[in-house]
């Protein structure tokens, strides 16, 4: 695999956020708070969370659903891109994430519109689908990567014409090119590239981005 110039993709990746993304107070609690918890340090950056945000604003999102909260960083910036009647639903497996997560939530003010269900991903998908949820304009997926495929075909049944669906970690530091792949998330993030390229629904495009390492997102629209 080629080299890849680390201090420079990082002093690039430090211009853009000085110049796009203030320093915040209540993010920056967010990540104090979820690292005195013991949370891994795998949240979006602070590029990517207001890239999330512009993306949700731009769609003109009124319902929003995470699969993956963490320390609801990235919830954050999407509860923020929501009008004042918005809705977020965000999923998340472990209870002690969730419970971080909903004082961070409390804490930036989100807690009337933003709600943490505890379970299993796929499984909590499942819930909504039968209760009926309406669908929702803007879906981030950011959790577990070998079930990715599993719950974009999920997410479909929760969306409409316009849906934005956008999953995280999907180049893997070049992992998901042929014959680099060797983690399971490596073939998790390769997967579900090859699904949303060619699921006759979506209209899709994997956008690489960088800062310690190569990573990106693949962002898609329902049709």
């Amino acid at each position: 695999m080629a080299s890849f110039n680390e201090v420079l993709a990082g002093q690039i990746d430090a211009y853009i956020e000085t110049l796009f993304v203030p320093a915040d107070p209540i993010l920056a609690a967010n990540i104090e708070n979820a690292n005195a918890a013991g949370l891994p340090a795998i949240n979006v950056t602070a590029n990517q969370g207001k890239f999330l945000y512009l993306l949700a604003r731009i769609a003109g999102a009124r319902r929003i659903l995470e699969v993956g909260t963490l320390g609801a960083y990235s919830t954050t910036w999407l509860g923020r891109a929501l009008p004042p009647d918005g809705q977020l639903i965000t999923l998340e497996y472990s209870a002690h994430h969730a419970e971080t997560a909903r004082r961070n939530l409390a804490a930036a003010d989100l807690d009337q519109i933003a709600t943490v269900l505890v379970g299993d991903g796929a499984a909590s998908l499942a819930d909504l689908i039968r209760a009926g949820e309406a669908p929702f304009d803007f879906i981030f997926l950011d959790a577990d990567k070998t079930g990715y495929v599993k719950y974009l075909e999920l997410a479909l049944q929760l969306s409409h014409s316009g849906t934005v669906i956008i999953a995280d970690n999907i180049i893997r530091n070049g992992a998901v090119l042929d014959g680099c792949a060797t983690e399971d998330y490596d073939h998790g993030a390769r997967k579900y590239n090859a699904f949303a390229a060619a699921h006759p629904r979506l209209e899709s495009i994997a956008l690489p981005m960088f800062k310690e390492k190569i990573d990106g997102m693949t962002i898609s629209r329902v049709k």
